[in-house]
This record gives C-alpha cells, sequence and structure tokens, in this order.
C-alpha cells in the first residue's frame, strides 16, 4: 500500500460531524467513516476549529510512527496519509487526512481499556497489575517503549482498546492513535522547534504505569526483548520519506534527532 497519496483527492462527501475534543489542545479533531465492499475505512484530521480551519501535524504524526512500526515489527494499525479536499462546516478546503481500515474481525467487539479494567479489576489492583495478571504485559511493554520513542502525550484509556471475541475472551487491539506525539506542540513555529529538548520527559496522561514516559520505561524488566526489529541509522529515509512536502528540514531533523537519542537511552535504560 502506497501510505502516502500526494495527488488530490476528492473527499469532500465525507461527514465530518463526529467530533472529539482532546484536554490540553486547542479546537478538536474530527472523524469521518465510510463503507466501501463491506469494508469500513476511518478518516480523521489534525486539529481543527471553525476560524483557522485544519492545522497542526497529527496526522503527519501517525504516519511516521506506522513507518518506525513497520521497523519495529510490532502489530499496529497501518495509517495512510491522503492529500485531499474536503468540505467542513460547509466551506471547502485543502489539508491531509489520515485514513486506516478497521482492525476488527468480522464478529468482534472492541471496548476501552479503562472500562474493560473498571469491570473487572479486583480490589485497588492498578492498571498495570490488572494487564499482568490477564496476561498482556509484552503488549504493555512494547506500548510503554513506543511512547516514550515518539514522546505520545496522549495514552488514555480509550487510545488502547480490547478485542473480544465471539465468547468474550479478551484481547488487545493493535497499537493505533499516536498523532499527539513529537512535536506536535511546537506546529510550525521556527524558535520552538529549534529550541525542543528531544529528551525532556514531557508530561502525559497515561492511564496504565506513571504520568512520566521514562519512569515507564524502568518498569519493563531489564534485559527483554521488547521488538523484533531494531531502528538503525538508515531507517531515517523510509520513515521521514517524502514528508519534506510537509515539513521544514529544521522540524524532519529534529523528529529523527527524538526519535534516535530516545531510541539509543530505551537501549540504555532497558538493556
Amino acid at each position: 500500500m502506497n501510505d502516502f497519496i500526494t495527488e488530490l483527492q476528492d473527499l469532500r462527501y465525507l461527514d465530518w460531524t463526529d467530533k472529539k475534543l482532546s484536554i490540553g489542545t486547542p479546537g478538536c479533531f474530527l472523524k469521518a467513516y465510510e463503507e466501501k465492499n463491506s469494508v469500513r475505512f476511518y478518516y480523521k484530521l489534525s486539529n481543527y476549529d471553525s476560524y483557522r480551519g485544519i492545522f497542526g501535524h497529527e496526522c503527519v504524526n501517525e504516519l511516521i510512527v506506522s513507518r518506525l512500526l513497520d521497523v519495529l515489527e510490532i502489530p499496529h494499525l497501518r495509517y495512510q496519509l491522503v492529500y485531499a479536499e474536503l468540505c467542513i462546516d460547509g466551506q471547502n478546503q485543502k489539508g491531509y487526512v489520515s485514513k486506516s481500515v478497521n482492525f476488527r474481525k468480522k464478529n468482534e467487539k472492541k471496548i476501552a481499556f479503562d472500562i474493560y479494567y473498571e469491570l473487572h479489576r479486583e480490589n485497588k489492583e492498578s492498571p498495570l497489575e490488572y494487564a499482568k495478571r490477564c496476561g498482556w504485559e509484552q503488549y504493555v511493554y512494547q506500548m510503554f517503549a513506543v511512547d516514550y520513542l515518539i514522546c505520545n502525550r496522549d495514552r488514555h484509556g480509550a487510545n488502547i482498546e480490547l478485542l473480544l471475541d465471539e465468547k468474550g475472551t479478551a484481547h488487545p487491539a493493535p497499537l493505533f492513535d499516536h498523532g499527539l506525539s513529537f512535536l506536535f506542540s511546537c506546529y510550525d513555529n521556527l524558535e520552538r522547534i529549534r529550541k525542543f529538548d528531544v529528551l525532556e520527559d514531557r508530561a502525559v496522561n497515561n492511564f496504565i504505569g506513571s504520568k512520566s514516559l521514562e519512569y515507564n520505561l524502568s518498569l519493563i524488566p531489564k534485559g527483554d526483548k521488547l521488538f523484533p526489529g531494531e531502528l538503525k541509522a538508515e531507517h531515517e529515509a523510509m520513515i521521514l520519506g517524502g514528508l519534506d512536502q510537509i515539513f521544514l528540514e529544521v522540524h524532519l531533523k529534529k523528529i529523527w534527532e527524538m526519535l534516535w537519542k530516545r531510541w539509543n537511552r530505551y537501549a540504555e535504560i532497558c538493556n
């Protein structure tokens, strides 16, 4: 699959009335979906408000993380970045949209981790303790490491999903929803991009583990090999390929600096 469609697509028929607010960020994140040949496709925008239109780079971040997780070889929702003409609030505008395919099997249902945890936890069992009891610790440790690498600030309880089969047995869904990561809070402010400290342990809203991305690495058993794949210097071109149409060079270099330095910091703490 071509994961970046640069030719303008006409998606003005999509209905963007489903709005998701995110605490601590201006505007909202619009979502839409369509059915084609019994397959459901999901679309989401970067940040949006009525007077600025589409702004931010959350959709682009989704593509970068999708490519990174391909390198690390762990299950994840693959995102496609599409340049499109859209109709929002009756106004036509052009922008980038993130497209994905429903990852549920025909007879599966989904439920947010935080809801399922509240229904099934024992006494004062923490979300991490509950995940371990269910045998999902490898999944959680991979999530801790990935969120550290990309500086993901938005792993709340609904950004972790469980899939239920016909018997009601639950298992973790592939990792998804990584938009509020990297330098998302800098937007296109060059001064803020240049000054951004790629190793700073920024405030996050994790549901599992602590509110510190770096501390969560210390919760991973030492010496565990979490990923079949390994990030290498030569992956920079693949992970960031084609994005010079959207980001300035200084922005792309800062994103790679974050990934590379955090990868080495992860290896230092966990090995």
